[in-house]
């Protein structure tokens, strides 16, 4: 078990630093409050020292003038919270050992020891109890019995000013930590949200300098690679459109070829090589992102010309299942995505099959199936990469540029969608496009 998972430490920084800040402020001001009690339980104590030792001479003196026979009366008016005296030898007991009995029994030695001869012995009790013993100047024993207290009792609103305290200063922490990670969650949103498009919301360049700073920084960023971008495509769009030329003039030439088998080999790797532009210009253009808008269609009606078109060409392609509501997405990227999935499924399989699932909140699953060799399981997420094409069952005599299943992805992440490939039970392979959040609120 490591320190951490020990810990329980949070994974989010904005309760990383509000615990951090709140534990850090409630133990200083525990502390404070610690220290503010013990200098005030010192110096009450200090001060109650001389109240108890010039008192007790007073009372005393008072009954030592008394007629006997009047001092009993005085006895509850000379009481005190913490000490009261007694008309008799009181109770024996234990040499004194308490550090504030001693300072008590010190105290009254010093005020009244020089007049009254005196002794002192603690009480057993179930607190700090004392008696100190001395006589009168006519011979009548006096007890004064004291239970010493160490300062005095806390206000009874005090407790209640320490919690609000506390309540104030969990607040301020929230709000400071709030204050200072919402700049970093809106920077990984702006980072979450920057599709192949290029498009995301540019963040605000205001605030403290650090965070208006990293924001410029991540706009800039944002510019810079969306130039990039832009600049391959239209590096590829002109390679594509340069290539046109030649490759139609080879064509010409190999069309007035009188030795037919090679003429035959040379169309072919033209055909190849036109196609390979094609598909690695598309490629690009969904790298950068599509300009397609999204709209509002009938996907059940999408759905159903794309198989037809299938079924007119002969081929051998199922529907099941339907959306029953309209959809807002991009029609065209979304027939491009199915088109490639089928025309694989019908590559590697004989035969494809369309299932549609879709359900109350607005989120759809398109599964395209097929009964072809698969794909290792290794390979699963491999065969996304462009110009990758695998060299067992799906092979290049197969035929086909490595870039269908690429463009499909692309697509899929500007339209927020996520395409996976399954291997199915018993043979066969189904490729997964989840749409969500389609519906308009």
């Amino acid at each position: 078990m490591n320190r951490s998972s020990w810990l329980h430490w949070p994974r989010t920084l904005f309760t990383r630093l509000a615990v951090i800040l709140f534990v850090g402020l409630a133990l200083a001001q525990t502390l404070s409050v610690w220290l503010t009690m013990k200098e005030r339980d010192q110096t009450m104590t200090n001060v109650m020292m001389g109240y108890i030792g010039r008192d007790v001479v007073s009372s005393v003196a008072l009954l030592d003038h008394l007629p006997p026979d009047e001092r009993a009366q005085w006895l509850p008016r000379l009481a005190r919270r913490s000490y009261e005296f007694v008309l008799g030898p009181g109770v024996p007991g234990l040499p004194v050992d308490a550090d504030l009995s001693a300072r008590v029994a010190q105290s009254v030695t010093d005020g009244i020891g020089k007049h009254y001869p005196l002794t002192v012995n603690a009480v057993p009790s179930g607190s700090e109890r004392l008696q100190i013993h001395l006589k009168l100047s006519d011979g009548m024993p006096l007890t004064i019995d004291m239970r010493p207290m160490s300062g005095v009792p806390l206000s009874r609103w005090l407790p209640l000013v320490l919690t609000l305290q506390l309540i104030v200063l969990a607040a301020c922490c929230w709000f400071a930590v709030r204050l200072a990670t919402r700049p970093l969650k809106q920077l990984a949103l702006a980072a979450d949200t920057l599709g192949p498009d290029l498009k995301a919301e540019r963040l605000p360049e205001t605030g403290p300098s650090e965070v208006a700073r990293a924001a410029r920084a991540f706009n800039a960023m944002q510019d810079r690679i969306a130039t990039y971008m832009t600049e391959r495509m239209q590096i590829l769009a002109a390679i594509s459109h340069d290539l046109q030329t030649p490759i139609t003039r080879m064509r010409l030439r190999v069309d007035t070829m009188d030795n037919e088998a090679e003429a035959a080999k040379l169309r072919q790797d033209l055909q190849e090589m036109e196609a390979l532009v094609k598909e690695g210009v598309t490629y690009a253009r969904t790298m950068h992102g599509t300009t397609e808008v999204p709209r509002r269609i009938d996907p059940d009606a999408l759905f159903d010309s794309l198989v037809c078109d299938y079924v007119d060409a002969g081929q051998d392609v199922a529907l099941n299942g339907r959306f029953d509501h309209s959809l807002m997405l991009r029609p065209q990227a979304l027939r491009r995505i199915i088109g490639n999935l089928v025309d694989n499924a019908l590559k590697f399989g004989g035969a494809a099959q369309i299932d549609i699932t879709a359900s109350p909140d607005g989120e759809a699953t398109v599964s395209v199936l097929d009964r072809g060799p698969g794909i290792p399981a290794e390979a699963l997420e491999t065969v996304f990469e462009p110009f990758y094409r695998l060299e067992g069952s799906r092979n290049r005599q197969t035929g086909g540029t490595g870039l269908g299943l690429a463009i499909a992805r692309q697509l899929a992440l500007a339209m927020d969608a996520t395409l996976t490939l399954h291997n199915r039970a018993g043979g066969g392979l189904e490729a997964r496009l989840t749409l969500r959040k389609l519906r308009e609120s």
